[in-house]
């Protein structure tokens, strides 16, 4: 049977042919297609160039419209797709897609939990000293109080600045007798890295560390402190001074609000 090009109802046929007639228009209003007739009278449409006999059976018959209808869709995807365009991944293959969801979802849950990792491990170390509440007795306090002077002047002597700064209110006051007065933790870190950092070393002298408490505050640090001068001890003198350190507990954290730093003298040989 010959097969022609259709390109509109036909006033002859049946109204069974009729409304297949209209269906077969529809397609072939699309590029590529025609309709063809096959001999049970039913009227398909099918891609161009695909007519005929396939693997023995009748291309256009009833039960190989779904095959010509997959055909369509994917021309069509490619009308849409333009040029030098390729159908992506996501797309044709709901699996991937859904991995690739599942995937971003989970990058994004990281991205949101590590600013809340950095600020739980940040109190972690906060935390390795007990509180003003958890402490009960003076050999508690001693030993809270010894750490944190430890802890501050480790970075003091390796001038790590940021750590350093960390121990001081933002507002602190600082007293030395022959420097004057430093108001604020942000002069006071830069008057550390001017003329500390690469040229002083500080060490508590043992057996001189005092604490006492302060209700409701926090406690005060007393004790006596060396400074050494790498490199330049041959004309260095090794000072030493006393001082006067006020730890409040506050949000969590021990921090320094007042320092007097006083009686600074050579060290006795």
């Amino acid at each position: 049977m010959a097969h022609t090009l259709y390109s509109g109802s036909v006033a002859t046929h049946s109204l069974r042919r009729r409304d297949y007639s209209r269906r077969a228009t529809r397609q072939d209003a699309q590029p590529g297609f025609i309709a063809q007739e096959p001999r049970d009278g039913e009227v398909v449409a099918v891609p161009r160039g695909t007519q005929g006999r396939v693997g023995g059976s009748r291309v256009g018959h009833a039960h190989d419209f779904t095959d010509a209808t997959e055909n369509c869709d994917r021309l069509k995807l490619a009308e849409h797709s333009g040029p030098g365009l390729r159908i992506p991944d996501s797309i044709a293959d709901p699996k991937e897609r859904e991995s690739s969801m599942k995937r971003l979802f989970a990058l994004s849950r990281i991205a949101l939990l590590l600013p809340l990792l950095a600020l739980l491990v940040a109190r972690a170390e906060a935390q390795a000293v007990p509180s003003l509440e958890n402490i009960k007795s003076q050999e508690e306090l001693d030993k809270a109080i010894a750490s944190l002077d430890a802890a501050l002047f480790d970075s003091y002597n390796r001038c790590d600045l940021e750590k350093f700064s960390s121990f001081f209110v933002d507002d602190v006051e600082f007293y030395h007798d022959q420097g004057g007065v430093t108001l604020g933790r942000e002069k006071l870190t830069e008057s550390i890295k001017k003329n500390i950092c690469g040229k002083v070393t500080r060490e508590l002298v043992p057996g001189t560390l005092q604490v006492h408490y302060m209700k409701g505050y926090g406690a005060v640090e007393m004790g006596v402190h060396r400074f050494h001068h790498p490199g330049h001890e041959d004309t260095e003198p090794v000072g030493e001074g006393r001082f006067i350190h006020l730890w409040q507990y506050k949000d969590g954290a021990w921090k320094i609000t007042r320092v007097i730093s006083y009686d600074h003298h050579a060290a006795a040989k």
